[in-house]
């Protein structure tokens, strides 16, 4: 594959300008995938992932020694991160904290030298962090639940969302819920669009309480889907679209098309099964960050704001 260069004395490689060392190490041992492997991934979807977390302050899920073994959430890496990995000062309560930065495709492949099984951007990026750029709604449901419910749920926040005048994209999280993600343009603060995102799952609940749930209880989300919308607040992170996750058979968190969408069977798309996808050429998210919208007046009366 492009980048990649010929095995090193030591036994490294090189992928995406970025030396890979113990390259054939598993990290997913299950499925024998490798860090070679696993870079190659990334290298092969670059051009897909990258407008969705380059330049955005990441946290990180590490797993160094595999998926199987300890693995652990990281915001701050600290100077030992490989060069190709940048850094971000970003106030927080305790002061400024250095959060991790990438740019271009070494930047990315660095994360795997790393062991990085799963990253997940803010809704902001770091030249505007004050001011997201995405409204996200993550679907968790009652694990009874079938599947045909959490589609339903999703279209219905699309077309609510619609009737406010958003265009949104769905995406499996590489679990058993799904992410509807509209982009807004970075004109409003934290607050506006955690007000704004609450109103909007409020009224969801308002509408069907017998279905979904914004108290995040366990015991409140018995036979119901929990409309997580505190992805819109300062600092949180939701899974980046294409990123592999830390779990057994190594799921993808995958964009969708609407059309793909179906009652019927949960899409399943996992480092093994994701090339068949990518073979047809077509990303559905790849119009996203040409969108401009925003929480306009009517958007705000609608939800009684």
């Amino acid at each position: 594959m492009a980048g990649r260069s010929a095995e090193a004395a030591d036994g490294s490689i090189i992928v995406a300008e970025v030396r890979l060392t113990h390259p054939d190490k598993l990290l997913y041992p299950e499925q024998g995938i490798s860090k070679r492997r696993l870079a190659e991934y990334y290298e092969s979807v670059g051009a897909w992932i990258l407008p969705h977390i380059a330049g955005r302050p990441l946290s990180l899920v590490r797993c160094p020694a595999g998926q199987e073994k300890a693995c652990f959430y990281q915001k701050h890496l600290g100077p030992a991160a490989p060069p190709a990995i940048r850094h971000v000062s970003i106030r927080e309560r305790e002061g400024p904290a250095a959060y991790s930065l990438v740019e271009d495709l070494p930047g990315l492949v660095a994360l795997v030298q790393i062991g990085v099984l799963e990253i997940h951007p803010w809704g902001a990026r770091a030249a505007d962090v004050e001011h997201p750029d995405r409204l996200i709604f993550d679907l968790d449901p009652d694990p009874a639940l079938p599947w045909s419910r959490v589609v339903e749920a999703a279209f219905a926040v699309r077309d609510d969302l619609a009737a406010l005048g958003f265009q949104s994209f769905p995406k499996t999280t590489g679990g058993k819920g799904l992410h509807v993600v509209a982009p807004i343009a970075p004109k409003h603060g934290w607050e506006e669009v955690k007000l704004f995102a609450r109103a909007f799952a409020a009224a969801m609940v308002d509408e069907a309480p017998r279905r979904y749930t914004i108290n995040p209880l366990k015991k409140e989300r018995v036979g119901r889907i929990f409309i997580d919308y505190l992805r819109n607040e300062r600092g949180a992170t939701a899974i980046a679209p294409y990123s592999t996750r830390a779990r057994p058979e190594a799921p993808i968190a995958a964009p969708l098309a609407w059309s793909e969408l179906s009652a019927g069977t949960k899409p399943a798309l996992t480092l093994a099964t994701i090339g068949a996808r990518l073979a047809r050429g077509a990303d559905p998210w790849a119009d996203m960050n040409e969108i401009e919208q925003q929480i306009t007046p009517a958007a705000r009366k609608g939800l009684g704001l």
